[in-house]
């Protein structure tokens, strides 16, 4: 049985005949599913046919090529996978449109979905409800705490979200059961993948990255690597981008390919040193719950009107300030800046499709200082990260964009131009933590 505290209730009618439908979204996997897991028991008590649902976008938010093709190549295997399940797997053209049309066709009794705190994804569920009136039950299964159970608010920061998570993770780290060959129904016919690859209106020049090959049996075998070679050494390595000391699980957590609470499970189980487990799990778990409650519950997440009231204050007091330094979005694109570790910065994430977690504060930070206004500066971060990180638009992403331009999950700190009370960093402070040398002869 899944926790009754992972579902919320959406139009709370009895469930009909028809097939319970998984639409889903942001939890793209097989194993170690609770929305996946929740729609089979219901499907099963119901005697249904379970069918997952999959609604492409024809663009998404400034997703290129490199990011789609990620997601695509694993929901292929996804497909395979649930088709040895005996469940149906659909990709949807055409948007909730779409969804839509497919919902009343099949005549779906039960919709269940998977949850995601970005407005664009909340709108498009409100369409679909608007439009169909079916039972429907929402799971939070990327969250080990689900978001509206790890608090009810915006929180400050993860001083004040951390207690509360912790009071909760035993009543939410539970073992996964496994999906059942389903009895009821037929698995369907194949998708027509090049078809749904034609019907992609996005930028194809931002090739793939090889480094990161797609898909759930990948994203484990990214995870076995990770524990058994660089987790035991995680606490001293993972703020030095010159080593490769991070997990490499970013774009896996993303697109759901892996379950945050199965690599929680294999951090706690493994034979790394405790400071190790305990830095890393506080990433994984703290940090990245943080990041989906400031964008549940702050509508403008990606607004400068989002940032808390102090930094708004200090950012506007610091408007007019001089900048030595103004360059384009073009030229931030092209790493055409006058500081080579910043370049190498932009260099790593245009080549590599991410960008070191220490050097994408420092990246921001700069892109503040350069820019004409906040709200320029925080527009080209996040079309910069969405455009060429694997693990864009994400709510990581946002958070971390926004503390660093914004004061989000931060305090205030000494007053200087531009930057008034934001926190400040130059490449001197880098220098000490750092071979910054080594990491420009790398990426540049």
């Amino acid at each position: 049985m899944v926790n009754a505290k992972r579902i919320k209730s959406f139009h709370d009618i009895p469930p009909s005949e028809g097939p319970v439908v998984y639409w889903m979204s942001r939890d793209q996997r097989l194993n170690d599913n609770w929305a996946l897991l929740y729609a089979q028991d219901k499907a099963l008590a119901l005697r249904q046919p379970l069918e997952v649902v999959f609604v492409l976008e024809p663009s998404f938010l400034g997703a290129t090529w490199r990011q789609y093709y990620f997601m695509l190549e694993g929901l292929k295997e996804l497909e395979l996978s649930l088709q040895a399940k005996n469940i149906s797997f659909q990709l949807i053209l055409g948007g909730t449109a779409g969804l839509r049309d497919f919902l009343c066709k099949r005549k779906a009794g039960f919709l269940i979905t998977d949850f995601d705190p970005l407005r664009f994804k909340q709108q498009r569920l409100k369409t679909v409800l608007n439009s169909v009136k079916i039972f429907t039950h929402c799971v939070d299964a990327h969250n080990i705490v689900p978001c509206w159970e790890a608090s009810e608010k915006l929180e400050f920061g993860a001083y004040t979200i951390r207690p509360k998570i912790h009071r909760k993770l035993d009543q939410f780290l539970e073992k996964f059961p496994r999906i059942k060959k389903h009895p009821f129904g037929k698995a369907g016919k194949p998708v027509d993948w090049k078809k749904a690859e034609n019907s992609l209106t996005i930028d194809r020049s931002v090739t793939p990255i090889k480094n990161f090959p797609p898909g759930e049996s990948s994203a484990l075998k990214i995870l076995n690597a990770f524990l058994s070679k660089r987790l035991p050494a995680y606490h001293d390595s993972r703020n030095d981008p010159c080593l490769d000391g991070q997990s490499g699980l970013s774009p896996y957590l993303h697109f759901g390919q892996i379950s945050a609470q199965r690599v929680a499970f294999e951090a706690q189980a493994s034979d790394a040193r405790q400071a190790s487990k305990d830095a890393f799990l506080e990433e994984l778990i703290v940090r990245r719950e943080l990041s989906d409650n400031f964008c549940f519950y702050n509508p403008n997440y990606d607004h400068v009107e989002g940032f808390p009231a102090w930094a708004k204050k200090t950012l506007e007091e610091h408007r007019r300030d001089r900048r030595e330094f103004v360059y384009s979005p073009d030229q931030f694109e092209q790493a055409q800046t006058h500081d080579p570790l910043w370049n190498a910065c932009q260099t790593e994430m245009l080549k590599s499709g991410k960008m070191h977690g220490y050097m994408r504060m420092y990246w921001a930070k700069k892109i503040l200082e350069w820019s004409s206004s906040p709200e320029t500066a925080l527009s080209i971060a996040i079309d910069l990260n969405d455009r060429y990180e694997l693990d864009g638009r994400d709510p990581n992403g946002y958070a971390g964009i926004a503390w660093a331009i914004g004061g989000v999950h931060d305090r205030a700190w000494g007053e200087r131009a531009v930057f008034g009370k934001i926190r400040y960093m130059n490449d001197n402070g880098c220098r000490r933590k750092f071979d910054t040398a080594a990491y420009i002869a790398q990426n540049l």
